[in-house]
């Protein structure tokens, strides 16, 4: 009789118990759920700098989709761009950095690295992928433009302090783990309890039910009791007294039995919270350590291109517009911005001798459309060299457009263009990006680039050069065999003078790419020097419209010199390969004539 209300309280508090865990269960769904987000500021005793980067990592800190808040006063621009392109254009001028978040995830970490006090405005830069310009305020939502680390830099003109008022928005964890197992063990003991007030201890009575089945009562099991007890005065016999079962006995046993089914039922619950936190920690990826991570991500800033074709369209749409001023007002000041070196000093010349000779040939027009082709360096150091193959109105063939950036802070210039040749197939490279390789560099070539292009010109000065099977053109593109022969042709013509040619390599404009096949392509400028001095005392050589422009002068009795650009390519095979070197793309352009 004694199992009937402890069964009774146990079946009690076990549901009350059940209840309250239900309820932190459902309410951690709900009442204390975690918000979706979380906001963090950027101190606002930071020290002032021109320009703010904002790290990498803090894109991916939390998964999801981060949001920037930017306030300043004036106008301001936010630029993506590779981490190491972003570090590499801040160089030395002092700076902040938003680096991380607190433990609270309410302010963002900002550390200030000293250094110069002012930059040149970073607009307009090559290296950013994306630019954000406003005035007073801007809402960014920070999103990748491609695989591989980004990170952001925030600017007014270089000189004004950066916008300080920064805040980020994360998406923040919103799982509950204890949640679900809250609730079911809530459910569990609510049943345990509900399970001990229904049903009947197995041989229990009914409440009220003072007998047995032989029915003997309560009083009658009393006073055979009684009577069955030694006297007091009687000395119990030696040895263990012997036990009786006493009735009620295992009823007793019994009612506490479902109280012990209770402790077990919030055991195994334990167990399987308990069990659902292992779970969930063995579902979570480590993290990995910075150092795992500095590793991972300079082997991404290695293989990445240095351009991307969104880039790439944009760069080469500016070339192409810069050209088309500069051509149009035959004015090479308008160049300057996006032209350099071979093709600057070329149509330079060029500008010249049409202002005063209207027959002489335009140079070929640069165009970005239509974009047959485009190859970039993954070579992450400065200068960075890239092509692009075009093919737009006025082109008659398409034309390789060789584009180099010196250093960080400037932009990319057009420094050659070089047609391809007549049915010639362009070599296949990977536009994802490609190596390149040093002027000298042999690993894997028959020849280096700078033994390709003097081999070239030691092919275009003599008829019987060793390199005339080793490097060869397409019967449809004869520009070796009609240099040859207008050398030979002067020669024989000029009776009145000794005439000689060379073509020599100027080292700093080769560029090398490795192809698809492993071979490569080579691009470069040969110097074409054309040396006449007259055989006789007054002999005089003349010299055409053009170079007269140059000259100041037709004819001479002292000599002359003429001076070409010669743009070209060369595409050398692997080694092993029993080809020849072919020469892809070649022009000439006249940039200077003297008298001695």
């Amino acid at each position: 009789m004694i199992g009937i209300p402890l069964r009774f309280k146990t079946a009690v508090a076990l549901v009350l118990l059940g209840l309250l865990t239900l309820l932190a269960g459902v309410g951690q769904k709900t009442i204390w759920a975690p918000a979706e987000t979380v906001t963090a500021s950027a101190p606002s005793d930071g020290t002032a700098a021109p320009l703010t980067v904002i790290d990498q990592k803090l894109r991916t800190l939390h998964g999801g989709t981060v949001k920037i808040n930017v306030k300043g006063e004036g106008s301001f621009m936010l630029a993506a761009g590779r981490p190491d392109d972003v570090d590499a254009w801040v160089g030395k001028t002092g700076h902040n950095t938003v680096s991380g978040v607190s433990e609270d995830n309410k302010e963002l970490q900002l550390t200030h690295t000293d250094g110069e006090a002012a930059a040149p405005s970073p607009a307009g830069s090559d290296l950013w992928v994306t630019t954000e310009n406003a005035s007073g305020e801007l809402n960014y939502t920070w999103s990748a433009p491609a695989d591989g680390e980004w990170s952001l830099l925030l600017a007014s003109d270089g000189t004004k302090p950066a916008p300080s008022s920064i805040s980020m928005t994360f998406p923040n964890d919103t799982s509950t783990p204890w949640a679900v197992p809250l609730m079911v063990l809530g459910g569990l003991l609510v049943l345990a309890g509900l399970a001990l007030l229904v049903f009947k201890p197995k041989g229990g009575k009914p409440a009220g039910d003072s007998g047995d089945e032989s029915g003997e009562s309560m009083k009658d099991k009393l006073v055979r009791r009684a009577r069955a007890a030694r006297p007091a005065d009687k000395p119990a016999p030696a040895g263990p007294a012997p036990v009786e079962k006493q009735p009620g006995t295992a009823n007793s046993n019994a009612a506490f039995a479902p109280g012990r089914a209770g402790v077990a039922m919030v055991a195994l619950a334990a167990t399987i919270v308990a069990g659902t936190g292992v779970a969930a920690q063995a579902t979570t990826t480590p993290a990995p350590s910075p150092s795992t991570s500095e590793t991972a991500a300079a082997d991404t800033a290695a293989d990445s291109p240095v351009l991307l074709d969104a880039q790439f369209r944009r760069i080469l749409e500016q070339v192409s517009s810069t050209v088309d001023a500069g051509d149009a007002a035959k004015d090479a000041a308008k160049l300057k911005s996006r032209v350099d070196r071979t093709e600057l000093e070329v149509r330079t010349q060029n500008y010249k001798i049409r202002s005063q000779v209207g027959a002489y040939e335009a140079r070929m027009p640069v165009r970005a459309t239509k974009l047959l082709t485009t190859v970039v360096t993954s070579k992450r150091a400065w200068p960075r060299s890239v092509l692009a193959v075009t093919q737009g109105e006025g082109n008659v063939v398409p034309q390789l457009l060789t584009l180099v950036q010196k250093s960080p802070r400037e932009n990319y210039k057009l420094v050659e263009t070089t047609p391809l040749q007549p049915g010639t197939t362009f070599p296949a490279i990977g536009r994802t990006g490609t190596e390149t390789l040093a002027a000298d560099d042999k690993s894997g070539l028959l020849y280096s680039g700078a033994e390709a292009l003097a081999g070239l010109g030691d092919r275009l000065t003599k008829s019987d050069s060793t390199f005339k099977d080793k490097l060869v053109e397409g019967q449809s593109s004869p520009y070796i065999a009609d240099t040859l022969a207008y050398q030979a042709d002067v020669a024989k013509t000029g009776v009145n003078g000794n005439f000689s040619f060379t073509h020599k390599v100027v080292p700093e404009e080769t560029v090398v790419f490795r192809t698809a096949d492993g071979g490569a392509l080579v691009l470069g400028r040969l110097n074409f020097a054309f040396d006449g001095t007259p055989k006789a005392e007054g002999d005089k050589l003349a010299i055409g419209d053009d170079a007269a422009v140059l000259a100041g002068g037709k004819e001479t009795s002292s000599g002359m010199v003429l001076n070409f650009a010669e743009s070209m390519a060369v595409y050398i095979p692997p080694t092993g390969s029993k080809d020849p070197m072919k020469l892809v793309a070649a022009t000439r352009g006249l940039v200077g004539a003297s008298f001695k």
